[in-house]
């Protein structure tokens, strides 16, 4: 059911969203095993990635399973992925909202109980690639180019151990390679499980993260001949250990290179500063970023990275549980700021708990606003917090001049639905300009959100890259619209709660027609000047070779 094609607020044209998810062929199903011994790894699962893996033009999706957990597990025992219902899911876009699931074929069912996903062209031979943050070990697919992939964990030497959550590729010493990041989440294994919550029927609950000691994320530097080395200790990362769930890139301090966001869960959030590419200083406390306005630490999920006043300084989003409020963060230059209050998101989000998380342009005025995919991580919250709800329906805030509104009543029926969201990646899958939405939600359908759009302008920009990496990831790219209107954005497909977005810059032109000027400045220090640049349509940008 579509709510309404349009929605009127303030005398501009809202878009909606409709949910598309049945016809659309995507019937892909979230199992994360519950058992009554309420292991936490249980309360995560899993990401979404929005990527074009046959080269066709088309955003692609790909959604990360569980596995079976015994109940009890027992030791040293790790869950079996083997039963089609835990699978992995990868369905080719085929246009005209149709999907195909070619899971199969394409041979990227997963091994491992999975959490989160990256999608990049590690190795720069034009095709995407998908590596699958899991528990216990971690895999890496390369794209063969003829419709599958092949398990290049091994010699890549990208395996890893413990508890993997969020990924994301970045060439943070912009050597043309992108190198992989991966948060952990905490120390833990399934005999290390107490019991947490009252000891009477339907109150045993996932044990807080404060029960487990914190663990390093891991940094794999690209070799450029398809293996990586773990450069964690080396870089600085290793000294930083964390409680890590999403992962987001960009330049904060404006200095070429690009820095990393970590959104811990109940510990301080992470920002570490890149040094030239020479190593990693983590300075969230020191930047004003580590805590809340009141010092205290709180539950961190999905997290973005961007610009969301167009003052060219990236700013921090990060998600949070009920009563802790979402954290806004502005880049004031020298310091974040949390600003949470004044710009409203305090008051829409208190009583809200939120997972996969984006900056996007959905109403395309170029404005940045913010989506945030929502639900409890306590199935059984209601029994103690009666005013918490476990399901719940996503939120979006509106950018405006002042602050944010909460639209999301007047965006479609989708938005009143109740979920148990968790990932939720962001791409325009039918190339119209319009940003739409799929969400990979916890033991329940995934979701596919179309932005049914409205009457503003748009352009997307899709980079190739040729001294710097094939995807473009870590571009600066630079927009003027009249009347000296003007926008910044940074390459990237991480961001959100363990989930791969579309890679393309989108940037909305609102009733402007062209963009006066489009700049483009890659890693490897090459620029480009576009200007008079017609809207609505998507802009191919290849990297001159010289």
């Amino acid at each position: 059911m579509v709510f309404s094609v349009l929605a009127q607020q303030s005398g501009h044209v809202l878009p909606v969203y409709s949910d598309v998810t049945e016809a659309s062929g995507v019937d892909f199903l979230n199992d994360s095993s519950r058992t009554s011994q309420k292991y936490l790894l249980e309360s995560m699962v899993g990401g979404v990635a929005a990527f074009d893996y046959n080269a066709d033009g088309l955003l692609d999706l790909y959604f990360v399973n569980g596995a079976a957990i015994s109940d009890p597990m027992p030791e040293g025992q790790l869950p079996d992925k083997s039963g089609s219902q835990y699978w992995n899911r990868l369905y080719r876009n085929d246009g005209g909202w149709k999907f195909t699931d070619v899971t199969e074929e394409a041979g990227v069912r997963g091994d491992h109980f999975g959490q989160g996903v990256a999608a990049g062209d590690y190795d720069n031979d034009g095709r995407a690639d998908l590596f699958l943050a899991n528990f216990g070990q971690n895999t890496l697919y390369r794209n063969l180019g003829d419709g599958s992939f092949e398990d290049a964990t091994e010699r890549a030497g990208v395996a890893g151990g413990g508890w993997s959550a969020g990924a994301g590729f970045l060439d943070y010493d912009r050597d043309g390679h992108l190198d992989l990041f991966v948060t952990r989440y905490v120390e833990w294994s399934f005999a290390d499980n107490p019991w947490c919550g009252e000891r009477k029927p339907g109150y045993r609950s996932y044990c807080h993260p404060k029960h487990f000691a914190p663990i390093s994320h891991l940094v794999y530097r690209n070799n450029g001949d398809g293996t990586f080395t773990d450069v964690t200790d080396e870089i600085g990362f290793g000294s930083a250990p964390g409680k890590g769930l999403g992962i987001a890139f960009n330049d904060y301090d404006r200095d070429g290179w690009n820095d990393v966001l970590v959104a811990n869960d109940s510990f301080p959030q992470q920002l570490f500063r890149n040094m030239e590419g020479r190593g990693f200083e983590e300075l969230a406390l020191l930047s004003g970023m580590a805590y809340d306005e009141n010092g205290r630490s709180f539950a961190g999920m999905g997290a973005d990275f961007a610009d969301y006043n167009n003052d060219g300084r990236p700013d921090v989003f990060i998600n949070a549980l009920a009563h802790q409020r979402y954290a806004l963060f502005r880049n004031d230059g020298a310091l974040f700021e949390y600003v949470s209050g004044p710009t409203g998101v305090s008051g829409i989000t208190s009583s809200h708990s939120g997972w996969g998380t984006k900056f996007l342009d959905y109403d395309n005025d170029g404005n940045r606003d913010i989506f945030v995919a929502q639900g409890h991580v306590m199935d059984n919250i209601e029994l103690t917090q009666p005013d918490v709800k476990y399901l719940e329906p996503p939120v979006l805030m509106r950018g405006t001049a002042n602050g944010f509104e909460d639209v999301s009543a007047s965006s479609g029926v989708a938005f009143q639905v109740p979920r148990a969201a968790r990932a939720a990646a962001i791409a325009d899958l039918d190339n119209d300009g319009f940003l739409d939405i799929a969400l990979n939600c916890k033991d329940q359908p995934a979701v596919l959100l179309r932005n049914e759009g409205n009457d503003a302008n748009w352009l997307i920009v899709d980079l190739k890259g040729t001294r710097s990496n094939a995807d473009g990831i870590g571009c600066r790219a630079r927009v003027v619209v009249e009347p000296a209107k003007e926008q910044h954005a940074v390459a990237s497909a991480a961001g959100s709660y363990l989930s791969s977005n579309d890679r393309r810059l989108h940037f909305g032109l609102g009733r402007s027609e062209r963009a006066d000027l489009v700049e483009i400045e890659w890693p490897s220090g090459a620029v480009q000047r576009f200007e008079n640049v017609r809207a609505n349509q998507i802009l191919p940008v290849t990297e001159p070779d010289q």
